[in-house]
């Protein structure tokens, strides 16, 4: 008879929107937070939870039944013992709490996107990473999601040809293009790079960062491959959208969006070729939160494991950032 493995014992900090609110969200696909991810996993025990805010800690409590909260992280540490803890707090603190976390005797810390505010904390972060200390596993949920999976497998298999270039368009309504890139353009930089298997390069940058009108464009390379990413504001919706171009086709990928398209003889010009539709992939549930969780408890239980999403990933997308930033 095989042993049973022991649950993996895990804890959230930051206990907001994507530590544990975001499961209210009635249209939101779930698991749609870190709690919730915990709680949905049959090899996870959710065994605490921290925040500086006593309505959210109270709110923790009653939502998953956990009555261990605390205020501070190392008392959550000292108290709960975590294989895993979920660091979901502001950017500006998550070198804190990663290294509390390794200093506290956690295996694996799941720090939630952008690794860090700043260029200097997401270094310090890779490099608790790579000594071995503590895993941590970067959450750019988008590499565990079964949509952008299959688009990564299209490129591989070359379904359409090569892939010739990438169009990014990213708007959050009505902040600046700065805020934007760090909080949420990190998921594009992050998936361009898992896509195409390599680390993006700014080239030039065309508009103002601190703007919050109309867009500011950025250019870059991955590999070989030109890429450009559209960061928009003074939108009343959110864009969150990939294009690929191949040799014989295209894929668009985003919230909301799985469109495959092939060439074929064209239905309006003779002696041409046009893009039409093609059989998308029949996806139900993407996965995005239940995947991330599973890599982490294998992280737990196979320490020679490197995280889909590690913090070496992380890292990647902050010197992108970095580089924007630097241009005037």
């Amino acid at each position: 008879m095989t042993a049973t493995l022991n649950k993996v014992r895990c804890a959230v900090v930051g206990l907001g929107r994507i530590g544990s609110l975001l499961e209210n969200d009635r249209l939101r696909e779930k698991p749609a937070t870190h709690a919730g991810a915990i709680m949905a996993n049959e090899d996870c025990e959710l065994v605490g939870g921290c925040d500086i805010d006593e309505n959210r800690r109270a709110a923790f409590r009653e939502r998953w039944d956990c009555g261990a909260t605390y205020p501070g992280v190392e008392e959550l540490i000292a108290d709960t013992r975590p294989d895993v803890l979920c660091v979901a707090t502001h950017p500006d603190s998550h070198y804190r709490m990663v290294r509390a976390a390794g200093i506290g005797g956690v295996r694996v810390a799941v720090c939630e996107k952008p690794l860090a505010n700043r260029l200097g904390p997401a270094k310090r972060i890779a490099r608790l990473h790579r000594s071995g200390r503590i895993t941590v596993v970067t959450n750019h949920e988008r590499r565990y999601s079964s949509d952008y999976l299959a688009v990564r497998d299209c490129i591989r298999r070359e379904t359409y040809g090569r892939l010739l270039s990438l169009r990014g368009t990213l708007c959050f309504g009505q902040r600046r293009h700065d805020q934007v890139l760090l909080h949420d353009g990190t998921h594009m930089v992050d998936i361009i790079n898992f896509l195409v298997g390599g680390h993006a390069h700014l080239i030039r940058r065309f508009g103002r960062m601190r703007s919050r009108t109309s867009s500011a464009y950025l250019f870059g390379r991955v590999k070989r491959i030109p890429v450009v990413i559209e960061v928009g504001s003074e939108r009343d919706h959110l864009v969150f959208e990939l294009e690929l171009s191949f040799e014989r086709g295209r894929v668009r990928v985003g919230n909301g969006v799985l469109s495959f398209e092939a060439s074929g003889e064209s239905p309006f010009y003779e002696g041409y070729r046009s893009l039409q539709h093609d059989q998308a992939p029949a996806i139900e549930k993407t996965g995005y939160f239940s995947n991330m969780i599973s890599d982490a408890v294998r992280c737990v239980r196979d320490p020679g494991h490197e995280p889909i999403s590690s913090a070496i990933d992380g890292l990647a997308v902050m010197r992108f950032i970095g580089a924007v930033r630097a241009r005037r």
